[in-house]
């Protein structure tokens, strides 16, 4: 990953407006974010004068600052322009993304700092922390106050009956209801967005998230939203009454972190975005992320591959029994040479749930390695990541025998610590044997993809899956989420249902697993959602019986240089433009 880099010392009186207080503008100058530090720290931010956030309240909550003054003071603050190039090894929207913006740093007497930044397409801020030994982060208060009862699409945590709050796999669809209405009952995970009725659009996440819990949100009954944070895990039990084990917590800590003491915190972003179109194509979060600590990235391969769970192994005119065995997986080798897919995956059921090196009985992993490498297609393996991380270097070492250079794990379904922590850990050791992965059961990517390139893609994301067992990726859900959850990072939905129903005839059957909305809308969905690693769930059998449409999904990159939101509202419908550049050619 190449870098440019410039950086400019402004005139601080120029910005500064007080020793209580700071100004900072876009490089465009239509964004301004005010700091002021009376009563409390906060921040506000304007869209071309017009109020975008009123002033609201932030601080981080140290344990080992109990007998510091309440008072933040300033000391010093500096202002920079930032002007930079990040070339992207994965490109998902684009390869060439301009890095501009203004970064106010206020360090104050006590040992915190807060910077700042403020682009032409959003905000930023983060705490520093300049402690010398070890910290717990009993809470961190971030407001996010509005002016009027806007228009909000959020998603909140459904409860599980086995687990607190906390829990959940992050795939739920969007409400829109007027801000004033969502209360603190509400438990909603980001990315969160805002719809004024006059004025720019605004999608709450974050950004850099590591060594500490995601950030979800409350109502809290006005117009404001809060922040919130799983607390640290205490004590844990692995539970076997659902589908495969899991690890829940079953005793939280009264502190949400336990980290460093000098170092910087995750984003808080704010996306500003002048119209509905504008949202697909931020990527300010891939800006704000900590870059790649993969050095050599000459092995990450994005692709298009299928995955056989979805339709249950629902094969048809074959001469042999379809299911978890050779010949069926054979027969996915096949498809996938055919239609010019570089991958198949296994999921669940190629080996033991808990033990990676029990394969199947009726599954010859040497044979289907032998014949796959001859068909120029290469093999992903689903793992549970209970299992994954038993197991972890020995199955790492056993993948790369094999030739596995892509691998899932699922059933995470938490973002307190210790689960951002096995993000990190499962994505070193993977890049350690040079080989991609996705996350299933999961938060958002808050930019980890920019850290570790080779995790492509990830879920979070009520995607396909959902058509097995309910009526919930509707049409309209679909077209919501390039608005909404793609701001945050890239997303597995693999979309490629190939029986297509109306919204009055669709009907949820498992292993006859249909859509509701067109062909065309699948195929679209592979070019406009940012997954640079793309799985076709629909049945290879019935693909067989439409080779014109095969041939054409599978010619569609999964990477782009450049590309153009032309129209777009969410739920409605979008318009997307994308262009990658090829050896002596392009594809658009």
């Amino acid at each position: 990953m190449k870098y440019t880099l410039c950086f400019f010392l402004l005139w601080i009186s120029q910005f500064v407006l007080a020793a209580d207080g700071a100004t900072v503008l876009s490089p465009d100058g239509a964004v301004k974010v005010i700091i002021q530090n009376k009563d409390q720290l906060t921040y506000a931010v304007y869209y071309k004068d017009h109020p975008l956030v009123l002033p609201s309240a932030i601080r981080l909550n140290v344990a080992q600052s109990a007998n510091l003054p309440d008072d933040l003071i300033f000391k010093k603050t500096t202002l920079e322009l930032h002007q930079a190039t990040i070339i992207s090894p994965v490109p998902e929207k684009r390869k060439i993304i301009p890095d501009v913006y203004r970064e106010l740093t206020i360090r104050f007497k006590q040992p915190f700092s807060l910077i700042v930044r403020v682009y032409n397409d959003g905000v930023a801020w983060r705490w520093r922390t300049h402690f010398k030994n070890n910290i717990e982060i009993k809470n961190e208060l971030a407001e996010f106050r509005f002016p009027g009862p806007e228009q909000v699409y959020f998603s909140p945590v459904q409860p599980r009956k086995d687990a607190d709050v906390y829990h959940t796999s992050f795939e739920e669809p969007y409400q829109i209801k007027p801000l004033d209405s969502i209360t603190t009952h509400h438990l909603i995970f980001t990315p969160t967005l805002i719809v004024p009725e006059k004025g720019p659009r605004i999608s709450i996440t974050e950004s850099d998230l590591e060594e500490y819990p995601g950030m979800f949100l409350r109502g809290t009954g006005k117009n404001q939203l809060t922040a919130a944070f799983a607390p640290y895990p205490a004590e844990e039990k692995i539970i076997t009454n659902g589908e495969f084990p899991q690890v829940i917590v079953t005793r939280r800590s009264q502190f949400i972190a336990r980290t460093m003491g000098s170092r910087s915190f995750p984003w808080r972003v704010l996306m500003i975005a002048p119209e509905d179109k504008d949202l697909p194509l931020n990527d300010l979060v891939y800006r704000l992320a900590a870059p790649s600590r993969v050095t050599d990235v000459s092995w990450i391969k994005p692709g298009k591959g299928t995955d056989e769970w979805i339709i249950g192994i629902n094969l048809f005119n074959v001469p042999f029994k379809a299911g978890i065995n050779t010949a069926t997986y054979k027969y996915y080798v096949d498809f996938a040479k055919r239609f010019n897919f570089d991958r198949i995956m296994l999921d669940a059921g190629w080996s033991d749930y808990q033990d990676l090196f029990k394969t199947h009985p009726d599954l010859n992993i040497p044979e289907l390695v032998a014949y796959a490498k001859a068909q120029g297609v290469k093999l992903s393996m689903w793992t549970l990541a209970l299992t994954l991380e038993k197991q972890l270097e020995p199955a790492l070492d056993q993948f790369n025998k094999w030739g596995v250079d892509f691998i899932m794990t699922d059933f995470i379904d938490r973002d307190d610590q210790k689960a951002v922590d096995f993000y990190h850990k499962i994505a070193a050791a993977c890049a350690r044997h040079k080989i991609m992965l996705m996350f299933h059961g999961a938060f958002k990517p808050a930019g980890f993809n920019r850290t570790w390139p080779h995790a492509l893609t990830r879920e979070g994301v009520l995607g396909s899956e959902f058509n097995v067992w309910s009526h919930k990726p509707t049409p309209e859900h679909n077209v919501q989420l390039p608005f909404i959850r793609m701001t945050a990072g890239p997303m597995d939905y693999e979309p490629g249902l190939l029986d297509n129903a109306t919204a009055k005839t669709f009907r949820p059957i498992e292993t006859k697993v249909m859509s509701q909305g067109t062909r065309c809308h699948q195929l679209a969905m592979f070019v406009v959602y940012d997954s640079p690693m793309q799985f076709f769930s629909g049945n290879p059998s019935q693909g067989l019986q439409e080779p014109a449409f095969m041939e054409l999904l599978g010619s569609v990159p999964t990477t782009w240089d450049t590309t153009v939101v032309l129209e777009g509202k969410v739920s409605d419908y979008i318009i997307t433009a994308r262009k990658k550049e090829m050896i002596g050619t392009s594809a658009a």
